[in-house]
């Protein structure tokens, strides 16, 4: 692990890149959907298109810099790579730092109606003992830590990266939380630093066979039908994990070359990973949805985003090592990556706080808001450093 070097940064979106990506809409070559497919071959005809529409003509790009620029935020030149990160630290004396760290294909902004409530509880109904000094990474490779430089930048990597940063901060202990590749990133830095790191918490808890499909002895039958449920989820979805693994920069061509087919191939992931009962709309708004997208599209990180796959393989992405400091688990009802618990309590050997969400999916942090700030808040609060 490398000392790492930081620098102050703002974001700054060139309004010819906003014309560019405009035109660019207008001009979209669409595919030829069949009748009533809706959601069941991909991205749905008519969800899409009007998503793009709005991209095109209605989103307000200088209200999506300044939503970016609401907190501070900072790029580090860390093991050889560059690291975005915000840093907001807490008014409030007592407040103790906590690295939240996102997967794919999500992005910082997944954090960023968080950043207030955790820094600064009190202005927002809560109480000073639930404030945080809050740093927000944008995972090498995505968004405004720009594409990555060389080979082998793997989740490990991604976490000495971090880890480098909040040694450079000047914080000797602290906590994590993260999904999907933020639950991988934040469980190895567990592992490989558990004098730092005081407590992790994890809204996609992975444990077992690197292989929903291979069986699995000694579960109960309610673990056992979780099991298949999951067996069957990664057979019939996880096609853009191969792909992403196996052939990043064949992909990566068309996501940065076309704003539509960039949408359609994240969309998808949030209509699939996502509890709404049909209705996109219900859960999540255009203005979010379009703020994630956006950070991809500006940064031209899509294919760099999907090398992280290929850095891990997908064959042992869910694989890490075993983590010994104190855990909290929280799992959204609409979550498809969901392991037995007797499986993940293989992997995590301390689970201090299991909670079981009736409503919110794979991107928690940013569909149910309020239930996140309670489950990490509550277990945290309960942590020492």
């Amino acid at each position: 692990m490398s000392a790492a070097i930081i620098t102050p940064f703002e974001v700054s979106i060139d309004p010819a890149d906003v014309a560019d990506l405009r035109s660019r809409l207008a001009r979209t070559r669409w595919a030829d959907w069949l009748p009533d497919a809706g959601w069941s071959y991909g991205t749905d005809e008519i969800y899409i298109k009007r998503l793009c529409a709005y991209w095109q003509d209605r989103f307000d790009f200088d209200a999506f810099a300044a939503r970016l620029n609401a907190f501070p935020q900072f790029l580090a030149e860390a093991e050889g790579e560059r690291l975005h990160f915000y840093h907001a630290r807490s008014p409030v004396p007592t407040a103790r730092a906590l690295v939240l760290v996102h997967g794919w294909p999500g992005s910082v902004v997944e954090f960023l109606d968080l950043i207030g409530p955790l820094t600064d509880p009190e202005a927002h109904g809560g109480k000073a003992a639930d404030a945080f000094h809050v740093i927000v990474p944008s995972l090498p490779g995505y968004g405004f830590s720009g594409p990555t430089r060389h080979k082998d930048v793997n989740t490990r990597k991604a976490g000495a990266m971090i880890a480098g940063v909040m040694e450079a901060l000047g914080y000797p202990r602290y906590f994590l939380q993260g999904g999907d590749w933020g639950s991988i990133v934040t469980s190895t830095m567990a592992h490989d630093y558990p004098d730092r790191i005081a407590a992790l918490h994890v809204n996609m808890a992975p444990g077992g066979p690197t292989n929903p499909a291979i069986p699995v002895d000694g579960l109960n039958v309610e673990e056992a039908a979780e099991y298949a449920r999951l067996g069957q989820h990664m057979a019939m979805d996880s096609a853009y994990a191969f792909i992403q693994s196996t052939r990043p920069q064949s992909l990566a061509v068309a996501m940065n070359d076309s704003p539509a087919g960039l949408a359609a191939w994240i969309i998808d992931k949030f209509y699939a990973w996502t509890d709404h009962g049909g209705d996109l709309d219900a859960v999540f708004d255009f203005d979010h949805l379009l703020d994630n997208l956006s950070v991809y599209w500006f940064t031209g990180t899509a294919g760099s985003s999907f090398r992280l796959y290929h850095e891990n393989n997908v064959r042992t992405a869910y694989a890490h090592a075993v983590v010994d400091v104190p855990t909290g688990i929280a799992r959204f009802a609409g979550e498809p990556f969901r392991w037995p618990r007797s499986l993940v309590e293989q992997s995590y050997r301390n689970v201090q706080d299991w909670q079981e969400l009736p409503h919110g999916g794979h991107f928690a942090a940013f569909q149910r808001k309020d239930d996140f700030l309670r489950v990490v808040r509550g277990f945290f609060g309960r942590q020492v450093l």
